[in-house]
């Protein structure tokens, strides 16, 4: 049996995904894939970069990513927008040259084959962009234009921050949510908290049967807090502000 673990959106929080890691440990899994956005808008940008490496795990190339390469300033519509660009201007000032090449090894999707000869397609946002958002709501016409010219039996995804299981036609559709920045759902920008859980996903497929678990982990919130305030942050207080509980 392959048991197959994903990751996406980090986001610099090395709390969260050492409590991912921790409980991976117990899962029996032989490989892990990331879907992209590791080290922006948290304080711990090149403590994930470090982490992945040791791990040797594979990467899709993320938005953020991207953005982490090359930053692009403008001038934001509100305050919140305009913090987070702040902290992930922050987080690419701390990448050094040797990270900076780590995220330009990142492609824009992995193609993954189980012994079995079923097929996974990792991506960000989407096969066609890493922008690009998939949701529940997104219509069955949209999804024959985004998964054209694609192959999978799963296509797997990020980038919304949260978790979706559904079907199309003969695939399985599928968000991880995200490690460090997990959303409960959809809403204003200006009313959303994140909440101190992490999210993944595992595949096992032995060739009789296909089973894919959506997980949820909760980290430490206090110790992740008090990393922020310890790592010279931009707006660590307000961002420390926006995190409840699990």
């Amino acid at each position: 049996m392959m048991r197959l673990a994903l990751l996406s959106d980090i986001h610099g929080n090395c709390v969260a995904l050492d409590a991912v890691l921790g409980q991976l440990a117990t899962q029996n899994v032989t490989q892990l894939i990331c879907l992209g956005d590791v080290a922006s808008t948290g304080p711990q940008p090149r403590e994930v970069i470090r982490r992945l490496q040791e791990i040797d795990c594979p990467s899709v190339m993320g938005n953020m990513d991207t953005w982490l390469l090359q930053p692009e300033l403008k001038e934001q519509p509100d305050q919140r927008r305009q913090y987070w660009q702040d902290i992930d201007h922050w987080c690419a000032e701390q990448l050094t040259s040797a990270d900076q090449a780590y995220l330009r090894s990142f492609r824009p999707t992995i193609d993954y084959r189980f012994p079995d000869g079923k097929n996974l397609l990792c991506y960000h946002g989407s096969p066609r962009s890493y922008s690009e958002r998939l949701l529940s709501t997104t219509s069955e016409e949209e999804l024959e234009r985004v998964f054209a010219g694609t192959q999978g039996d799963l296509m797997a995804g990020g980038h919304t921050h949260i978790q979706l299981f559904r079907r199309f036609k003969e695939r399985i559709v599928l968000n991880l949510g995200s490690v460090g920045l997990a959303m409960d759902r959809v809403s204003p920008v200006n009313e959303i908290r994140q909440s101190a859980f992490a999210e993944y996903a595992i595949i096992d497929s032995n060739g009789a049967s296909l089973q894919v678990e959506l997980h949820r982990v909760a980290f430490d919130l206090q110790a992740f807090i008090h990393v922020m305030h310890d790592s010279g942050m931009p707006h660590a207080a307000w961002w420390a502000s926006c995190w409840k509980e699990m």
